[in-house]
């Protein structure tokens, strides 16, 4: 799906009747994939995170745990190595760079505060009883010393005001920065001063994305606010409060002024979620989970989503019958045996796209229903409106003012809009913005000028992604760029061999072709080539394809590339990668420089071969450091079919 960039958010104040909620400074959504293994999450991010806009992952603690089946064994480090059931150091790094690949991040849950619940004695760091705290009483959350000094649970509580221990995090936390991780939930942070946390975090490389796990409690002397001049803060009081309302304890007409509720982090400042994977299973019964049923769960994050306060965190777990109950023994991909794949669910994959492309716009045009107070639709400016009917007995029927410029949109929540195709409902505007919505119980609506059927197409090519896979990459998983409604791909065969066309890189959707005639179909058999370079292109619409061979003695021409709000830190420079070798093939420490020539845009010239489909991004990287301060530019990978004068330009 088609994201939209809007630049102008740092400068944009939403108003809502006489208040105000905070800007919206992070784009787009994130989702925790919680015990996921890293090599589902690499193939995840390449079919499906990537293609619905997600912009990172959380995972799971990388690090080396106490031996258990229960999901909190995690929690209880032993070291810092990379290891354990999610897989091992070099599984990781794949992740990491595939993920990369295709513009998702990875943030890691970094437990730091403590090690497990042994005998202060962890000789694979090493720390021994000096760089722990003394104190093994239960905490008194009325006392600031025994928060940050005393044990969590029997957890032995680190001495992180000493430069050793400090110095041993922020090495472990490096270590995975060299490997391309983009950033980190710090978890339990409440337990650390605000001064050791900050200390650590100005030893990292780069600029990691930092959010810290800070629960406010009315009364306690540890406050969340304590800790956002170092990064972001979980905001509790947001998954307490849409488990209120969407539980049916309270109209959802009040919601209309969450954000601005005394109390609260600034929305610049919060990382908000339905719920997380502490307090489905420790709170549930006050926490929207799966288990509320009647789509409720989905409602519920299809206002976080919509709604622009804080950097909205999707939940993917899986289900469980007691608190301790660990993940399934089958890979996650298969979202089965146990596996909710949350994520996955068209009302929430497709409100990430609703949230890219509306990203920045103001909260208008707003409707409750004075008889239902259950009942409510809002706008995002003139470029999205959802409407949602938390009631769970009555339906709505209902024609609302949306703001939106006349047209026929696709309800991305009844329906998937794929490069300018509805397959599903769709709701007409009339030319005075006015729309009719006839919608069930505990149901949604969600329009935005992306998923116009009549507007701007998104481009031409049915599926959001496609990969060439044969015998020259040993059946990897090779993406193809949609160029004017055509995948296309330039390929060298050292020998006599045989290809296949697949959209999700996962063989669930594949083509080939038994009658060699040019056109393919689903599940034939391999196709055949005889060795040389070719440039091939398949048209997924009409399942034609074409194999030409390469002028391999053809000439270079120079391309001009243009990254534009490539806004950096000193030290940090714009660059261009891709998946030819001369811009590096997608190795960040390989890219091509550019030049900030009318910064925040940067330009410049490189030489590539003539006539040649290539796919390609933005990066940002420390020029001293390549694995330090990455930054890919998000959504899908770019494509330029190359020739003298060329111009090929892109956005972070």
């Amino acid at each position: 799906m088609k994201s939209k960039l809007h630049n102008r958010l740092l400068a944009c104040a939403f108003s809502l009747s006489a208040s105000a909620i905070s800007t919206q400074v992070h784009s787009g959504a994130f989702v925790h994939l919680f015990e996921w293994q890293w090599d589902d999450i690499a193939s995840e991010c390449e079919n499906h995170l990537a293609p619905a806009g997600y912009s990172a992952v959380q995972v799971s603690p990388p690090q080396h745990s106490i031996d258990g089946s229960q999901w909190w064994t995690r929690y209880q480090p032993l070291s810092y190595q990379i290891q354990g059931r999610s897989g091992d150091r070099n599984a990781f790094a794949s992740m990491v760079s595939r993920c990369q690949a295709v513009g998702v991040d990875i943030y890691v849950d970094a437990v730091i505060n403590h090690m497990a619940a042994l005998d202060r004695n962890f000789p694979l760091v090493p720390f021994g009883s000096q760089d722990f705290h003394e104190c093994t009483d239960d905490i008194n959350y009325g006392d600031a010393w025994s928060i940050q000094n005393c044990d969590l649970v029997g957890l032995n509580d680190l001495k992180t005001e000493s430069d050793y221990v400090r110095g041993k995090i922020a090495d472990y936390m490096n270590d995975l920065i060299g490997l391309g991780v983009a950033g980190f939930r710090i978890d339990a942070a409440k337990h650390m001063p605000a001064a050791d946390v900050q200390n650590i975090v100005s030893r990292l490389n780069g600029n990691p994305y930092i959010f810290q796990e800070v629960i406010g409690a009315g009364g306690e002397p540890i406050t969340p606010q304590m800790y956002t001049h170092i990064g972001d803060v979980t905001e509790f009081n947001y998954t307490n409060t849409i488990g209120h309302y969407f539980k049916g304890r309270g109209p959802l007409s009040e919601l209309q002024n969450i954000g601005v509720w005394g109390g609260w982090l600034a929305s610049e400042e919060a990382v908000v979620f339905v719920a997380n994977h502490d307090n489905q299973r420790q709170n549930t019964a006050n926490t929207i989970t799966h288990k509320d049923g009647t789509n409720v769960n989905q409602l519920a994050h299809i206002f976080t989503l919509a709604w622009p306060y804080g950097y909205p965190k999707v939940m993917s777990s899986y289900d469980w019958s007691d608190h301790d109950q660990g993940p399934p023994g089958s890979g996650a991909s298969a979202c089965n045996n146990g596996w909710l794949c949350e994520h996955r669910q068209r009302e929430i994959a497709n409100m990430v796209g609703f949230r890219n492309w509306t990203d920045g716009e103001p909260v208008q045009n707003q409707w409750t229903n004075a008889a239902n107070g259950n009942q409510m639709a809002f706008g995002r400016g003139n470029e999205g409106f959802v409407v949602i009917n938390g009631d769970r007995n009555q339906g709505l029927q209902q024609t609302l003012y949306t703001g939106l410029p006349e047209g026929e949109y696709c309800d991305v929540i009844h329906a998937d809009f794929i490069e300018g195709q509805c397959h599903g409902a769709s709701i007409a505007v009339d030319a005075n913005g006015m729309a009719t919505f006839s919608l069930n119980a505990t149901s949604a609506s969600a329009l935005y000028t992306g998923a116009m059927i009549d507007g701007e197409p998104g481009g031409e090519c049915v599926y959001n992604s496609m990969y060439l896979r044969g015998t020259f990459n040993t059946w990897s998983s090779q993406p193809m760029s949609c160029n004017e409604g055509l995948w296309e791909t330039t390929v060298t065969f050292s020998a006599d061999g045989r290809f296949k066309f697949d959209a999700f890189a996962d063989w669930s959707t594949n083509w080939g072709d038994a009658n060699a005639d040019g056109m393919a179909g689903a599940g034939e058999a391999d196709m055949l080539v005889a060795a040389g370079a070719y440039t091939i292109s398949f048209n997924d619409a009409s399942l034609s394809y074409t194999v030409l061979p390469e002028d391999v003695s053809g000439g270079d021409v120079s391309v001009n590339f243009t990254c534009d709000n490539g806004y950096t830190y000193p030290g940090q420079s714009v660059y261009v990668v891709g998946d030819h070798p001369s811009l590096g093939s997608w190795s960040p420490a390989d890219a091509v420089k550019l030049e900030p020539n009318a910064y925040p845009s940067w330009s410049g010239a490189i030489t590539l071969p003539e006539q040649t489909s290539i796919a390609w991004k933005c990066l940002k990287r420390d020029e001293s450091n390549p694995a330090a301060g990455v930054e890919w530019q998000g959504g899908a990978n770019n494509a330029v079919q190359t020739a003298a004068g060329a111009n090929a330009s892109a956005s972070f």
